[in-house]
Formats: C-alpha cells, sequence, structure tokens
C-alpha cells in the first residue's frame, strides 16, 4: 500500500482508480473468488476467465457501489456479481456442475443469493478471513519489527500485555501503542471491505 494514503483500499478505487489501486485489489480478491469458482466443478482456465469476468463486472459496477449501513456490503456485493457471472457461465456452456453434498445446483445457487443460508455465512466467513489475512501482509512493511511481534503475540497468538511486553524489552504501555497502530491501520485499510 502506498506510504502517502490512509484511504482504504475500496475508497481509493472509487476516487483514484489508478492502476496500483485496482491492482491491489485484483491482488486482494482474485484468489478468493478463484478458490470460490473451483469448488463448482470447474476447470482452472474457466474459474481463470471467470476470475476476469467477476473483476471487470467490479470495474465497471464500482461508481455506483454505494456502501450500505449493513456490516458487510461490499462482500455480499460481490457476491452476488460471482454468482450471476457464475450462473451465466453456466447457461453460456449448457453446464451443469455437481453441486457440493446433497444440494442441486439450483440451491447452491439459491443458498448463495440468501444472506441468511449456510453458504452464504461460509462465504462471509472465508471472505473476512482471507481480506483480513491479506491486508496483514500488505501492511505488514510498514512497521518496525518490534511493533509487529508486538501486535502478533498480542493480537493473533493470544498472549497476555505483561508477558509480550517482557519478551521484546517493552513496557506494557508500549505494546498497546503498537498494537492500536497495527490495527488502526489495519482498520483503515479495510474500510468497506470488512465493515
Amino acid at each position: 500500500m502506498s506510504a502517502t494514503t490512509s484511504l482504504s483500499l475500496l475508497v481509493n478505487v472509487q476516487l483514484h482508480p489508478d492502476d496500483a489501486a485496482w491492482q491491489r485489489l485484483v491482488d486482494l480478491y482474485s484468489p478468493l473468488i478463484r478458490s470460490w469458482l473451483r469448488r463448482y466443478a470447474l476447470l482452472e482456465q474457466d474459474a481463470d476467465d471467470l476470475v476476469q469476468e467477476v473483476l471487470a463486472v467490479v470495474v465497471r459496477k464500482i461508481p455506483e457501489f454505494k456502501r450500505k449501513s449493513q456490516i458487510g456490503s461490499f462482500r455480499r456485493w460481490l457476491r452476488t456479481i460471482t454468482v450471476n457471472c457464475l450462473r451465466g457461465f453456466w447457461r453460456s456452456q449448457r453446464f451443469r456442475p455437481r453441486a457440493t453434498g446433497r444440494e442441486s445446483f439450483a440451491e447452491v445457487l439459491a443458498q448463495l443469493e440468501d444472506k441468511e443460508s449456510a453458504l452464504s455465512q461460509l462465504w462471509d466467513k472465508e471472505h473476512d478471513e482471507h481480506v483480513t489475512r491479506r491486508l496483514l501482509e500488505m501492511i505488514r512493511p510498514r512497521f518496525e519489527a518490534k511493533t509487529w511481534l508486538a501486535f502478533q503475540r498480542t493480537v493473533l497468538e493470544g498472549f497476555p500485555v505483561d508477558e509480550v511486553a517482557a519478551d521484546l524489552g517493552m513496557t506494557p504501555n508500549a505494546v498497546f501503542i503498537a498494537k492500536s497502530r497495527v490495527v488502526h491501520m489495519l482498520k483503515e485499510a479495510g474500510k468497506g471491505l470488512l465493515e
């Protein structure tokens, strides 16, 4: 991420859609979309083509995207685009994939469209985990090693602040500050994507 901006990735793409902003969005979402599409027995090249199609729709429609007050509006919007592209692919190919488990193809699509279904909740969970992991990778180079370790040990690994402070030769207050700085940057980078 650019060191000169604190805008979230989503806001940056909407307000300043330069090549670097789009590339970050593509890098962030391509693996997630591909993994979802591969679940439905698509060939690798078909999945790659559909990832490109989903991202092309995102590029065309992102200026129209309005973040709603409800949590997860972007991930639901992205899921809808992915489902519509997948449905269009299946129709154009006259291809009916094997649905997972005992569910039919139509049931799988219906579940993906229903925000309360178990499959949609799985999408939401995997989305948030993937985006958080990727955003952490993106922001990590912006912090000194000790700051990152304080964050990692307290937030990601769950160690007590006093223990981390002693191990890293820091005061507990310095550990809280380090943790706070990383969490703040993560929240800024993930605005609209994780909330």
